[in-house]
């Protein structure tokens, strides 16, 4: 398939906008394997996988007990401070069984 000449796209009303040789050319793939940058060296991440888990699986236990607790007909300050205890609470067993 070739492409048209511009007095062909002028000639049929249409603007053809002048295209870089390498665009079609890098929007096709190429077979070679993409290299991924490693990171620099000393940089970690703010919090580990198995913290962000854990921290997540007690906010949610602490949200659900306060919803429960709030569901019962309590006050819902006090609702908070069982949410927040439980979340607290679990939060150490949570380390020792996620592993």
């Amino acid at each position: 398939m070739s492409t048209p000449e511009p007095a062909q796209s002028a000639q049929s009303g249409h603007s053809v906008s002048a295209s870089r040789p390498d665009a079609a050319a890098s929007s096709q793939p190429t077979g070679q394997p993409v290299v991924v940058p490693a990171p620099a060296p000393g940089t970690e991440p703010f919090v580990s996988l198995h913290t962000a888990v854990v921290l997540l699986a007690a906010v949610v236990i602490g949200l659900v007990i306060a919803t429960l607790t709030v569901l019962s007909g309590a006050h819902p300050a006090t609702a908070a401070i069982t949410g927040l205890t439980a979340a607290g609470a679990s939060t150490g067993v949570l380390r020792n069984l996620i592993r």
